[in-house]
């Protein structure tokens, strides 16, 4: 792929705005010295303004989602693109949410432009916990723990049974929950199942990636290591 259409497709501008900024000696190599379109560089080489030229396609970002924000682009409110670099939206491939996370939950979110990625992290073979620490409203009946462990439990409006959860009390009113499936507001809809409410909703994890020190509207991309970290959940 050629210079200009590759950094186009990294957001950049279209391939007439990719040639000006050739033109206007904007992007240049990694010793500082200016490219031309035609040059044959590999992209790692190339700088743009001074920064590293963004991740090829195939990037998985984490983002430590905040409260307020929602995952979709249609949305006329702040999304979580927003905390992204603007021209990451323009990205092509198109980068996508991992699933979703709803305006008043925090926590880690995934993001990728790898259409067989998201699928492999979603598809429900991939057996990939997520776990949420939850806030209530009301005290803790003392059932939760056998209700939402049973794999029996039918949520409103659904004919399928959900698969066991694993519920960690950790006080009156807060618990850790670790959900194997991605339903519909599925942490809500259980703890209203069992006469509850919950106030505040945070992710913890994804399959064995953690947020770890990420501050809370920052964003990384994932590393090889990380990735397999990912996958290796127990």
């Amino acid at each position: 792929m050629k210079l200009v259409k590759h950094i186009a497709n990294l957001g950049y501008g279209s391939r007439k705005d990719v040639q000006w900024m050739f033109r206007e000696g904007r992007i240049t190599d990694l010793q500082g010295e200016v490219l031309y379109a035609d040059d044959q560089v590999g992209p790692a080489q190339v700088m743009v303004d001074g920064e590293p030229l963004d991740p090829p396609p195939g990037l998985l970002l984490m983002l430590h989602k905040p409260v307020g924000y929602t995952c979709s682009t249609k949305d006329p409110g702040r999304v979580v693109f927003d905390l992204l670099p603007p021209r990451y939206r323009l990205r092509s491939p198109a980068l996508s949410t991992v699933g979703r996370l709803d305006r008043d939950t925090s926590g880690l979110l995934l993001l990728t432009d790898d259409g067989q990625l998201l699928h492999k992290i979603i598809a429900p073979k991939s057996k990939l916990p997520k776990v949420y620490l939850a806030t209530l409203a009301n005290d803790l009946r003392g059932d939760e723990v056998g209700l939402f462990a049973s794999g029996t439990l039918l949520l409103e409006n659904e004919k399928t049974p959900l698969l066991p959860a694993e519920l960690e009390v950790l006080g009156a009113r807060t618990a850790r929950l670790t959900l194997h499936e991605g339903r519909y507001h599925q942490v809500r809809r259980m703890f209203a199942a069992a006469g509850n409410h919950v106030e505040a909703l945070h992710r913890e994890r994804v399959g064995g990636l953690g947020l770890s020190a990420l501050p809370e509207g920052q964003w990384c991309a994932l590393d090889t290591a990380q990735r397999v970290e990912l996958f290796a959940c127990p």
